[in-house]
């Protein structure tokens, strides 16, 4: 799979690759859901390239497969997790550690970034003492009741324009409250280490993460002045875009702009954190299904598959993303319709297709589907969500 790296150039899969996974689908059946290792890989490397000051923490949610946690975890990635179930996923890799040692990992190398967590959850996090999210004086009341050893990092809101996916009409504390709350755990005997923020998934506005990066610096500089204490790590979240679309900046262009600015505003000795989950695995990924029905309706070809919205195709409800569906076959193409397995007419794929003449058994696929789509796939109608393979492990 090639990735581009200017604007406007797509990553797709070149002739080679098609034949390969063409191949793989026929020998493993379909739908199948194919991971590129070495793609992770190379994006992982391309992100340290271009911000090599910064520590990745992968966002475990963007895909929680465990043999993607394992590539990254072997490279030196660290993680951010949101629930349990994904921290025990990155814990699998760690179990065999000594439990001294895997204490000190589990604190250097894993943030808890969800601002809201349920007591049980705060219970068994505080013997590994990881970082945390906070937002509010609830939740700094939880925290230092059942996570009271836990290092604690305060998320503010910031602007989320020009995003895929908004998250700070949930997630995040008004800037002008910050040093207040910052100022409360620290009466309560609390550790805050860091700030972070997230400007959106998916962020094609640049402008974004400037104001972000002021608002944490002012932040810091009106906490160091009021309290005496100095936060030294700053997670700058995710929202690094993937060139879905050719209009798409590439990501050397953003972090040429972060790297200016993080050098401008805060001390040499700032511990910047990332949470990139799309941007690793989004292009590592590709689909392919079988066409197991066809009919003609309101004047087009409309192909039904063995995958859909319920399925890996979610990331299209849920992340507000679209996946082309494009044909091995080749031919004069027409405006097709592609519909997933289920009963439900709103398992709609696309109603505008650009697809050759297909027949029942040929093989469809969607490239770049890495990212929050099969971690979505549910059983509805009993349809399992699509087999899993590595490639390039």
């Amino acid at each position: 799979m090639k990735n581009g790296s200017c604007e406007g150039d797509v990553p797709h899969i070149d002739q080679r690759g098609k034949k390969r996974i063409r191949e793989l689908a026929l020998r493993e059946g379909t739908p199948v859901f194919i991971i590129d290792h070495e793609k992770i890989r190379q994006n992982y490397r391309e992100f340290k390239a271009h911000m090599p000051d910064v520590q990745i923490y992968y966002a475990v949610k963007a895909n929680s497969n465990p043999e993607i946690v394992h590539t990254l975890y072997e490279l030196g990635c660290s993680f951010d997790v949101a629930s349990m179930p994904e921290f025990k996923v990155v814990y699998e890799n760690i179990r065999d550690m000594p439990e001294k040692k895997r204490q000190e990992w589990i604190w250097d190398n894993i943030i808890y970034a969800n601002t809201i967590k349920p007591i049980d959850t705060l219970k068994a996090l505080d013997q590994y003492q990881p970082l945390v999210t906070f937002d509010n004086p609830e939740e700094l009341k939880k925290i230092k009741t059942h996570a009271p050893h836990a290092g604690l990092v305060l998320r503010i809101r910031v602007p989320n324009t020009g995003s895929m996916v908004e998250l700070s009409s949930k997630f995040g504390a008004d800037p002008g409250e910050a040093v207040d709350l910052i100022a409360s755990a620290f009466e309560m005997g609390l550790g805050v280490e860091g700030l972070s923020f997230h400007v959106g998934s998916q962020c094609t506005n640049f402008d974004n993460y400037v104001q972000a990066l002021q608002l944490s610096s002012d932040i810091m500089n009106e906490t160091e002045a009021r309290t005496g204490q100095s936060i030294r790590i700053l997670d700058i979240g995710g929202g690094f875009p993937v060139a879905y679309h050719p209009e798409v900046k590439p990501v050397e262009v953003l972090a040429e702009k972060l790297n200016k600015e993080i050098g401008r505003l805060f001390p040499p000795d700032i511990q910047i954190l990332a949470e990139p989950g799309r941007y690793l695995v989004a292009n590592a990924c590709t689909l392919v299904a079988s066409v197991i029905g066809k009919a003609f309706r309101d004047g087009k070809p409309c192909y039904y598959i063995n995958d859909g919205v319920y399925h890996t195709y979610s990331g299209q409800v849920f992340d507000h993303n679209t996946y082309p569906v494009l044909a091995f076959e080749q031919g004069p193409t027409r405006i097709s319709a592609v519909f997933g397995p289920t009963c439900d007419a709103f398992d709609t794929i696309t109603l505008s297709a650009d697809l050759p003449d297909l027949e029942i058994g040929d093989l469809v696929y969607s490239e770049n589907i890495g990212a929050y789509s099969i971690a979505s796939s549910t059983y509805f109608n009993g349809f399992p969500p699509a087999k899993v393979v590595h490639i390039n492990k």
